[in-house]
């Protein structure tokens, strides 16, 4: 397949389109001649989302080579069972704009907040949840880009067949400039075109695995044929116990309100009907693409069943049962909801470093010591260096990347969940609480990820919030409430 130049062509002009709305970005946020507008401009787009760019921001954040990749590949050797279990994740922008998305973004404008970090800083006013905050974000985020890095490569590597290392070098390159050049508007602009790919390419990709696998009804009979437990809950080999399930729920359920990578997209919204249309279009996106693409895993063993590594499955599928042309147009969709969470988590590390750290901290909030161009070439240098360290690592990259991605997941959760969901709806939060809910919660989170203890068959992000969650009433009951003037802020009055 190298140098199949039917296949280069569509990405070529994917990667160019993109592109051109990274420059017009660029522009907008040019305009802005203070550093304060600026950065509203740069890491959060000047708060001008409406319903449509609102839903796809946040899905195709959340959705990523996890989805596209990942989990189909998990349901190619599990069966059926594992699309049950991603369903979980339908109510993902509902539950988030449900539940944070207009006090979120109430609070943001009152506080000036333009990243999570800020909204915390406003809530807690200490340094140490400050610190502690843009440190996960920096941590998690690297291991969660690690998979999307890897992710990317391959997909590449599959429906082009030049190597890893090149797809490696093209996308990782690709994604780091448009998000530096473009900010914010750049990438929630190109998340919404890449949302519409997603959808796209998950029917077309479907279609082509219904249609040669003889229809539903062939496949499943010869899934059942070669293993019946692939048509059960249980997935083959027992592979879904019920305990997971709960774990699951947890995790991509009530937990993403936890991820600053979605809660960050309830600042940027217009208005409230914004807000309302996107919890609506959102639902629908997420649903469709999730089922679609786990579908594809499962039902595309019953088409290409000697596909030896579960990641490398929908590339195959795509590879062997459409025209080159429309592989390297459809392939696409796995790579846009790839570059769309990429694209996100970087804006959000070079925001931690630059304004929530640098411009706080060393700068003093004077507007004099870091300007605009200041702000810019900074955030050409930081996303830059994050960019080379996950390139780096995935050099040499580990099988089934859905595991690095959901680790990322819970790290951020067991974090950030109590922190923002207690500061937005306890009057007694306090920063006391909220260190040791962070310190807690991650040690709890690591300890029972690296010694793999589970406690009644759950996973680690389970018992790592209970954690969190009880060190996080116990210090604010312990320590000093709040100010009356800084609950005010947050509609706590009595």
């Amino acid at each position: 397949m190298s140098g199949n130049s039917g296949m280069i062509l569509p990405l070529v002009l994917y990667f160019v389109l993109i592109m051109g709305i990274a420059l017009w970005g660029n522009r907008a946020a040019a305009k802005k001649s203070d550093t304060r507008g600026f950065m509203e401009e740069y890491f959060l787009g000047s708060r001008s989302m409406g319903g449509f760019v609102l839903a796809m921001a946040i899905i195709t954040t959340y959705t990523s080579a996890s989805s596209f990749v990942g989990g189909p590949g998990v349901a190619y050797n599990v069966g059926l069972g594992w699309i049950l279990l991603s369903m979980i994740q339908v109510p993902t922008a509902f539950l988030t704009l449900g539940v944070l998305g207009k006090r979120f973004a109430l609070v943001a404008r009152r506080t000036g907040a333009v990243t999570i970090t800020d909204f915390i800083r406003a809530r807690y006013s200490s340094d140490a949840v400050v610190v502690l905050s843009s440190l996960a974000i920096l941590v998690f985020f690297m291991a969660s880009m690690l998979a999307q890095f890897i992710g990317g490569a391959r997909l590449f590597e599959a429906v082009t067949g030049y190597s890893y290392q090149t797809g490696l070098v093209i996308f990782g390159l690709t994604v780091v400039i448009y998000t530096t050049v473009g900010g914010f508007r750049a990438v929630v602009l190109t998340d919404t075109i890449q949302g519409v790919m997603m959808l796209i390419a998950s029917v077309a990709i479907l279609l082509a695995v219904v249609s040669a696998g003889g229809g539903v009804e062939n496949i499943m009979s010869t899934l059942y044929a070669a293993d019946p437990k692939l048509l059960t809950p249980g997935g083959a080999g027992d592979a879904i116990p019920k305990p997971y399930i709960l774990s699951f729920w947890v995790l991509v359920g009530i937990g993403i309100l936890g991820l600053p990578q979605t809660t960050q997209k309830c600042m940027g919204y217009r208005d409230s009907r914004s807000m309302h249309n996107a919890m609506i279009i959102g639902t629908f996106v997420v649903g469709f693409t999730m089922l679609a693409m786990h579908l594809v895993g499962a039902m595309g063993r019953a088409v290409i069943p000697d596909i030896k590594v579960g990641d490398l499955a929908v590339p195959t599928l795509t590879v062997r049962l459409l025209s080159p042309f429309w592989a390297g147009v459809f392939i696409a969709g796995p790579l846009a909801a790839i570059m769309s969470t990429v694209d996100s988590m970087l804006i959000m590390c070079s925001a931690a470093i630059v304004k929530d750290l640098y411009f706080h901290y060393i700068a003093k909030n004077d507007e004099k010591k870091l300007p605009p161009k200041k702000v810019r070439g900074m955030s050409l240098i930081i996303t830059a260096i994050a960019g080379l360290f996950v390139f780096l690592a995935a050099m040499n990259p580990p099988s089934l990347l859905v595991w690095i991605n959901l680790f990322a997941f819970g790290g951020l959760e067991a974090v950030f969940f109590c922190p923002t969901l207690f500061g937005l709806y306890w009057r007694r939060a306090n920063s006391t609480g909220a260190v040791l809910s962070m310190l807690a919660g991650a040690a709890a989170f690591f300890w029972f990820t690296i010694t793999k203890t589970s406690i009644a068959g759950t996973t680690a992000i389970v018992p790592a919030l209970v954690i969190s969650a009880a060190a996080f009433v116990l210090g604010s009951l312990l320590g000093k409430q709040e100010s009356e003037e800084r609950l005010r802020i947050f509609d706590m009055q009595g």
